[in-house]
C-alpha cells in the first residue's frame, strides 16, 4: 500500500514535466516557424523592391527651377557600342530630351571615352549636327573629362566649341582592327586546322589559318578608307582652327593643353566654368539617359560564355576608332 501511494507523486511529476517539456517544444516550434515565416515574408519584400529598382530606367532629370534656365549636360562614358551607356541610342535620347526642354539655355556634351566603334560615333556625330541645325538657338558644346579619344573625338567635333582640362587625353585619329594568331603554336602542338568556307576569302582573318596577304591588303584599304573619312569628318567639324600637322591624324594622343594648340579643342574649362562663364546660368540639369538595371542584368545574363572567350582571347576581330 505504502509503495503504491509513494510511486503516486513520483508518477504525476514526471507526467507534468513530459507536459511541460511538450508544451515548450511545442512553442519553440512555433517561434521558429514564425521567426521563418517574418524571413521569407521580408525576403520576398525585399525580392519585390529589388525588381522595382531594377525596372526604373536612369534617364531622369535632376530637374531645374521652372522657367529659369540652366545648362543641360548629357554625358557620354565608356566605351562607345551599341550594349553600353555609351550607346548611340541612349546619348541621342539624352541629347533630344535636352535640346526639347525650353529652359535649356545650352546643351553640353560631357564626353570620358577611349573611343570605341565608328558606326555608333558616327550616329550620335550626325545626330548632333541635326540637332543644331533644329535647334540653332540652342548652342551645343563638348566638355571633355579625362579622355576623349578617337571615337569620342569623331562625336566631339560635331558641337559648337570643345572644352577640356589641361590634362586631358586628347586625339588617337585612327582607325584600329586587332586579333591573335594561333597557327605557330598549333603547329608545335600537332594540331590540324580544318576551315571549309563559300567564297574565296570568307575564313581570310581566322586567327587559326596563315595570313592571306591579298585578304590582308583588301582590309588594310577598308581601314584607310574608314580612317579618310574620320579625318575628313575633323576637318570639316573643325574647319581652319586646327592645325596644318599630319601627325593630327596619326593615332598620336595629346593633352588639353597641346590640344588648345594644336587647335583640337577651342579652351581650357571644366562644366562648371562653361555653365558659369560661358552659358551664363546657375543650374546644371542632367539629362543622361541609361539603361535600367535589369536590362543591364538580363543583357549580361544573354552574354554567352562563348562569347567571353572569345573576347577575352581576342579570337574575334575588332573595328574600332582607337
Amino acid at each position: 500500500m505504502s509503495e503504491e501511494t509513494g510511486s503516486g507523486p513520483d508518477k504525476a511529476g514526471w507526467e507534468r514535466d513530459a507536459l511541460k517539456q511538450l508544451a515548450g517544444a511545442a512553442l519553440q516550434e512555433q517561434r521558429r516557424s514564425r521567426r521563418w515565416s517574418v524571413f521569407f515574408r521580408l525576403a520576398f519584400l525585399c525580392y519585390l523592391l529589388v525588381i522595382t529598382f531594377m525596372l526604373i530606367p536612369k534617364d531622369l532629370s535632376s530637374g531645374g527651377k521652372e522657367g529659369e534656365k540652366h545648362t543641360a549636360v548629357v554625358r557620354m562614358e565608356g566605351v562607345i557600342a551599341s550594349k553600353t551607356e555609351a550607346s548611340a541610342k541612349l546619348v541621342i535620347k539624352g541629347l533630344k530630351e535636352a535640346f526639347k526642354d525650353k529652359n535649356s539655355a545650352a546643351v553640353v556634351l560631357k564626353i570620358n571615352s577611349p573611343g570605341g566603334s565608328p558606326v555608333q560615333a558616327g550616329q550620335i556625330h550626325d545626330e548632333m549636327l541635326r540637332l543644331r541645325k533644329k535647334y540653332p538657338e540652342v548652342p551645343l558644346y563638348t566638355v571633355i573629362d579625362d579622355v576623349c579619344a578617337s571615337g569620342g573625338y569623331y562625336v566631339a567635333v560635331a558641337s559648337d566649341r570643345i572644352f577640356a582640362d589641361k590634362a586631358s587625353i586628347v586625339g588617337s585619329i585612327g582607325v584600329l582592327m586587332n586579333g591573335f594568331g594561333f597557327v605557330d603554336a598549333m603547329s608545335k602542338l600537332g594540331v590540324e586546322r580544318r576551315l571549309l568556307t563559300a567564297g574565296q576569302y570568307k575564313g581570310a582573318l581566322d586567327p587559326f589559318s596563315p595570313v592571306d596577304e591579298a585578304a590582308a591588303t583588301h582590309v588594310q584599304t577598308v581601314l584607310d578608307n574608314i580612317h579618310r573619312q574620320f579625318i575628313d569628318v575633323v576637318k570639316e567639324g573643325r574647319g581652319e582652327v586646327v592645325a596644318d600637322d599630319p601627325l593630327l591624324f596619326s593615332g598620336l594622343v595629346w593633352s588639353g593643353e597641346q590640344s588648345l594648340e594644336l587647335g583640337l579643342v577651342d579652351q581650357l574649362a571644366s562644366l562648371g566654368t562653361v555653365a558659369r562663364d560661358v552659358v551664363k546660368t546657375k543650374e546644371i540639369v542632367d539629362f543622361t539617359v541609361g539603361e535600367n538595371y535589369l536590362d543591364r542584368f538580363s543583357r549580361s545574363l544573354g552574354a554567352s560564355v562563348g562569347e567571353v572567350i572569345a573576347t577575352r582571347l581576342g579570337i574575334t576581330d575588332s573595328l574600332v576608332l582607337e
